[in-house]
């Protein structure tokens, strides 16, 4: 009787987040990538707080790069999870 209830519970089964994990994970991942080079430009870390052979500041070009990269990421994850 008890393999009967745990065959019937498995048919109902659903996978965390549902099955759009992997959408979830990209809009984390692009949210993070664009929050942070950002605030890497915007606010760079006070001189007491760096080390030696640390930059004074995030190079630009690159970390704007990136946070399109993260901009585009979380809005493609954004429009397929409202689609």
């Amino acid at each position: 009787m008890w393999l009967h209830r745990w065959v019937l519970a498995e048919e109902s089964f659903t996978p965390f987040l549902g099955d759009d994990l992997l959408v979830w994970l990209i809009l984390a991942m692009g949210g993070a990538l664009l929050a942070g080079n950002v605030a890497a430009v915007l606010r760079p870390p006070p001189a007491s707080d760096r080390r030696d052979g640390d930059l004074q500041q995030a190079p630009v070009a690159r970390s704007m790069v990136m946070a399109g990269i993260g901009l585009v990421a979380t809005i493609w994850a954004l429009v397929s999870l409202l689609a």
